[in-house]
């Protein structure tokens, strides 16, 4: 291992300079690691990367869902509920029993439980690629609620999946009232492991004398606590993770100081950016260890193989986001939907095409066990692997390179768009000016009057500018304005539950105001 640390070492740095230049040219990242991880695998003498499973499902898995949990918005994925649901959990099993009977009547020797087993594997799309992607591009705010929402779920859908036909080809049998009971306990028992150890943390968060690098260093070990207590019991990991970090996330202002948020979001963002760029490096760099286990098939049939599988998942959700836009119409007529307008072809057509594959479909198709319980080979691993492979490289390549293209040429326009964020973000920074202003004059006249840096700050408000810099606060006047400042950031999330029109992103980008000024009160 130590021997091959310059190579490691040059590789993260490979990888930064290829993020840089995936800005500088306007390609989703993903894409360029993919492919440089796949050249650099061809390279002699370099040495041999052997992935295990559990290092991904461990190492990486947790932390990337959980960022991804802290940033999403509650609101808006409980406004798309249905429709996000549907994607992560109906089109998952639909997808993997598409992919099943294909590959059980074109593959020889494919049995439909190994046929579910490559479906689960494959179903669900990279919340990673799309994020990306969609980073360069203006999209209605429905398309990235949605695709971040499927994201958090569908990876815990399919990875069920993936257990129970794993059982399936391992015993030959499948008892579907056992099942049933493991498929229930899977889902309770993620989502209340992930609440009740989230809670857990968020008490001593609260209660117990944590300072800022205390506080960050918890969070980093909250999602390996959660993942690792899921699946000690064989419940979701994922679930249990996901639930987990959407508590904690919704609740961050009650137990979190305004230190603790700042330097978390720093932190975090760091963490995630570089674990994202290994794990699709990796990928690419897999190609050696995944090509030398084929021998009964030849590399052109089983990348045709992989074409095939590729064909039908892109097919397949296509149409499902179709389907999905007929059952809405259709419901809007017996219950209260998101939204009953007619959405058009366009946005489904983009849903489906945003279905890249990545990170957990390589995972789970490297912990399929080489050897069964009695001994013999598992059937088709090595074939599965490298379909599993093409599919990835293939939609990275097809749908994440023409996905930016497709989104400009059909132009979309926002149908939840009731002004543009920077007129409404204006707007809701006069209002909290005006609160402000509201407690000021009635609870802190008298403060007012003594206090100069309190009058600049009333008179600041009551012009809507900015806080000059210059005059020193005594403590008197920062314990006012940490007052004022508690009392905007309510507003604001009282504001954000009673507004559905809001834009959650606009209402997070004022929290992170507030705190950036309570955390300057230290050097003034």
């Amino acid at each position: 291992m130590l021997d091959d640390f310059p190579f490691y070492l040059c590789l993260v740095i490979v990888i930064l300079l290829l993020i840089m230049l995936s800005r500088k040219i306007k390609v989703a990242y993903p894409v360029l690691l993919v492919l440089a991880g796949l050249g650099i695998s061809f390279i002699p003498g370099l040495p041999t990367l052997h992935i295990e499973s559990e290092l991904i499902f461990i190492l990486f898995l947790p932390p990337l869902l959980y960022d991804a949990a802290w940033h999403i918005s509650w609101k808006e994925l409980w406004h798309w509920r249905r429709i996000i649901g549907s994607f992560a959990f109906l089109v998952v099993f639909f997808t993997a029993l598409a992919v099943a009977l294909i590959v059980n009547y074109f593959i020889p020797g494919f049995t439909l439980a190994l046929g579910f087993l490559l479906g689960a594997i494959v179903s669900p799309p990279d919340a990673v690629s799309v994020g990306a992607i969609l980073k360069f591009v203006k999209v209605p705010k429905r398309l990235s609620y949605v695709l971040e929402g499927e994201s958090l779920l569908n990876d815990a859908s399919s990875l069920i999946i993936f257990r129970f036909a794993l059982i399936a080809v391992a015993t030959g049998s499948f008892v579907w009232h056992q099942a049933a009971l493991s498929f229930v306990w899977m889902l309770a028992g993620g989502i209340g492991i992930g609440l009740i150890i989230g809670y857990m943390f968020m008490k001593t968060h609260k209660y117990l004398p944590t300072d800022t690098n205390t506080d960050i260093a918890l969070s980093l070990l909250t999602p390996y606590m959660m993942y690792i207590a899921a699946e000690a019991v064989h419940s979701s990991g994922v679930l249990a993770v996901v639930s987990g970090g959407l508590l904690l996330s919704n609740y961050r202002l009650r137990y979190l100081s305004s230190s603790s948020r700042l330097g978390g979001l720093n932190v975090w963002d760091s963490l995630s950016f570089v674990l994202n760029g290994l794990v699709f490096m990796i990928i690419g760099l897999d190609l050696p260890q995944i090509t030398a286990g084929l021998e009964r098939v030849s590399i052109a049939g089983a990348i045709g193989y992989g074409l095939l599988v590729t064909g039908v998942l892109i097919v397949g959700r296509i149409l499902s986001a179709f389907a999905a836009v007929l059952v809405t119409l259709v419901a809007r007529n017996f219950i209260t939907v998101a939204d009953s307008r007619n959405p058009g072809f366009k946005l489904p057509f983009l849903i489906g095409w945003s279905g890249m594959r990545g990170v957990v479909s390589l995972a789970s198709a490297l912990s399929i066990p080489v050897y069964l319980a009695n001994g013999a080979a598992f059937p088709q691993r090595n074939l599965i692997l490298f379909i599993t492979f093409i599919v990835i490289l293939t939609t990275l390549l097809l749908q994440g390179l023409t996905l930016p293209y497709l989104i400009r040429k059909l132009n979309l326009t926002d149908p939840d768009e009731v002004a543009p964020d920077e007129e409404v973000y204006n707007d809701i920074r006069k209002q909290l000016n005006q609160h402000a202003l509201l407690y000021l004059n009635s609870n802190c006249c008298e403060q007012v009057s003594r206090q100069p840096m309190l009058q600049q700050m009333a008179l600041k408000w009551q012009n809507n500018d900015q806080l000059a810099d210059g005059l020193l606060m005594t403590e008197e006047s920062k314990s006012v304005y940490r007052d004022v400042l508690n009392l905007q950031r309510k507003w604001l999330i009282n504001k954000n539950k009673e507004d559905v029109n809001i834009d959650e992103e606009i209402i997070r980008r004022h929290l992170l105001y507030l705190d950036l000024e309570e955390e300057k009160l230290q050097f003034i």
